[in-house]
């Protein structure tokens, strides 16, 4: 039977773990009209991305 030779660190156990932890993409709403927004991204509905206007939308 094999046996670990040291004991597994505290960090090794909680970063073996994280990785269930994870949610997928946290959605959120743009300043401007309120749409559902990809993080980094431009808004698709009004063509805002920080505060400014970098799209044309039709």
């Amino acid at each position: 039977m094999a046996v670990p030779k040291r004991k597994t660190s505290k960090m090794k156990k909680r970063m073996r773990k994280a990785a269930n932890r994870y949610k997928g993409v946290q959605v959120t709403y743009c300043a401007a009209c309120q749409a559902p927004l990809r993080p980094h991204h431009a808004c698709e509905a009004c063509g805002n991305y920080k505060g400014k206007q970098v799209l044309t939308v039709d």
